[in-house]
């Protein structure tokens, strides 16, 4: 099997793991954990804060404050690779975590982000290395 179709393979599964788990609907808190982020085991993950464009900005954020968001994200050890406002769909934030973590930072929106945004996740990881040796080897 190529590099190629094994890469579409694997996004191809975990777009189905993350899709089908059934247990994602009634999850109980997960106590952190400290894994450190290192190149085996890293994910990025892109999500979509898409805001509830039906209540004025003030009352959205009066709910984060309320539900605790900013003091649950982004929790430690966790980096932000990015953080934007796209104008008329709300924040676009790109995470790089352990992929053992992606629960944890999951239940953090789902407690406290939800009412004031709908969510969108992206999981990725970073291609970047391999794309680049490709494109050297085809010169």
């Amino acid at each position: 099997m190529s590099r190629k179709n094994r890469l579409w393979m694997a996004i191809a599964t975990l777009a189905g793991v993350l899709t089908f788990n059934t247990h994602a609907l009634a999850q109980t808190a997960a106590a952190p954990t400290e894994t450190a982020t290192t190149q085996d085991n890293a994910i990025l993950l892109t999500v979509f804060l898409k805001h509830d464009q039906s209540r004025p900005l003030s009352e959205l954020n009066a709910q984060l404050e309320k539900q605790g968001f900013y003091k649950a994200f982004p929790p430690p050890g966790v980096e932000v690779v990015s953080w934007n406002i796209v104008m008329g769909i709300g924040q676009v934030v790109t995470l790089r975590l352990p992929a053992s973590r992606l629960r944890e930072v999951n239940r953090i929106f789902e407690t406290t982000a939800w009412g004031a945004y709908h969510t969108e996740f992206y999981p990725t990881y970073d291609y970047k290395a391999v794309g680049l040796a490709e494109h050297d080897k085809a010169k």
